[in-house]
């Protein structure tokens, strides 16, 4: 498990490296805010295009072997981009880079899901994002402190890189696959088959779980959040990124809590005991995203504040939808199910969204882009949530059972 989220954590930090120090790059190498749209979307447009891909080759071979040359081997690009000269070449290694670290979340979801039974997914699933963000509370001083420095963000992608592959060292010598399948009785030996895939395409939870995503736009609003800081609120890069690690500080203790909640619903109410802990979620995201990010606090009082939105950041995922997903799909098909739903979905809305972003918010600004991103997505994801918890209840039952 610690391996796992090792894995997890290293590279959704290379994601996010250069949303994180851009105020800094956009000084060394003479960029514009669009140019954040474009990397943000670069990193989405991988996510959807390869995490699928890396999702069904893990369904059909090893998945251990897959772990150690994509997230791991792979750091090396990472490296490379802490080299780049220019603005293209930036955008090429990290392009090249984001291939590889789009990889890491939908195959450690599902072997997580084959380590736990379904009463204790949320737990896991929550513990398996809370050490990813741990991490990012290490990470985030050391990036903060490097972004004072013209060449800092250069010294920050070699970090990076350099844990990547120590991260692959690890999985080839200490993980451990216990099969598909392995908390449902039995163990996959055979690999996934077309039929299996159309099975998968017809599912009707994932397919509701995916629009429900669509609305889901949380990265998004994390990928300009150092910079929104530092834009509309008149933060130094070094203090935006101190702002951002106390939100993960907050999501640290969210991704538990929102696992122990949804076992805890699970327990009580069966299936829908998750689907009402979504729709609370939901709402809380909704009106914390507006007073966060929409009031003019004082500096000191973005601190608590953000540290108060990150305690409900992670609620939803491993409460609710990961848990829900593990137990709709067939086991020899999960890493598929959370490569299409968390990589091509969210990959390819989130992609639309970056880029979107950066231009209305060059157009229009961005308190007001950022208003329609979270507080109304947010509002609209609770509304079809209760529709279908009052009408289509059935969506929500576990694999075979009508």
């Amino acid at each position: 498990m610690l391996v796992l989220a090792l894995a997890n954590m290293v590279d959704t930090a290379e994601t996010g490296l250069v949303n994180a120090l851009f105020p800094a790059i956009r000084a060394a190498l003479h960029l514009n805010l669009e140019a954040l749209g474009v990397f943000s979307a670069i990193g989405k447009v991988s996510r959807m295009v390869f995490g699928p891909l890396w999702s069904m080759a893990a369904d059909r071979w090893s998945r251990k072997a897959l772990m150690f040359v994509v997230t791991g081997v792979w750091g090396i690009f990472t490296v490379l981009a802490g080299l780049a000269q220019n603005e293209t070449q930036l955008l090429l290694l990290y392009a090249l880079g984001s291939v590889g670290t789009v990889a890491a979340e939908p195959l450690a979801s599902s072997i997580t899901a084959d380590l736990f039974p379904e009463r204790e997914r949320g737990k896991a699933f929550g513990a398996l994002r809370a050490i990813g963000g741990l991490g990012f509370v290490v990470l985030a001083p050391v990036v903060g402190l490097l972004s004072k420095s013209p060449d800092g963000w250069r010294l920050a992608m070699f970090l990076l890189g350099g844990l990547s592959m120590f991260s692959g060292v690890l999985i080839l010598i200490l993980f451990r696959d216990p099969g598909r399948g392995a908390t449902d009785g039995l163990v996959q030996t055979d690999r996934v088959h077309l039929a299996d895939l159309r099975e998968l395409m017809g599912n009707r939870t994932l397919w509701f779980l995916a629009l429900s995503l669509i609305f889901t736009t949380s990265p998004v609003m994390v990928s300009f959040a150092v910079t929104y800081l530092v834009d509309v609120r008149g933060f130094s890069n070094a203090e935006g990124t101190y702002v951002l690690a106390v939100f993960v500080c907050g999501y640290i203790g969210s991704s538990l809590l929102g696992g122990w909640l949804g076992d805890f619903a699970q327990a009580r109410q069966g299936p829908l005991g998750r689907v009402r802990l979504m729709l609370i979620y939901l709402v809380g995201f909704a009106a914390m995203s507006y007073v966060c990010l929409q009031l003019p606090w004082p500096h000191w009082a973005f601190y608590p504040l953000f540290f108060a939105f990150g305690l409900l950041s992670a609620v939803g995922n491993p409460g609710s939808v990961m848990p829900l997903l593990s137990a709709a799909v067939k086991p020899q098909v999960r890493s598929s199910a959370f490569g299409f739903l968390f990589s091509l979905v969210h990959g390819a809305s989130t992609a639309v969204l970056s880029l979107a972003v950066g231009w209305f918010g060059q157009t229009y600004g961005l308190p007001s882009t950022v208003f329609w991103l979270t507080t109304v997505a947010y509002g609209i994801n609770a509304l079809i949530w209760l529709v279908a918890l009052r009408w289509h209840p059935a969506l929500f039952q576990p694999h075979g059972v009508d």
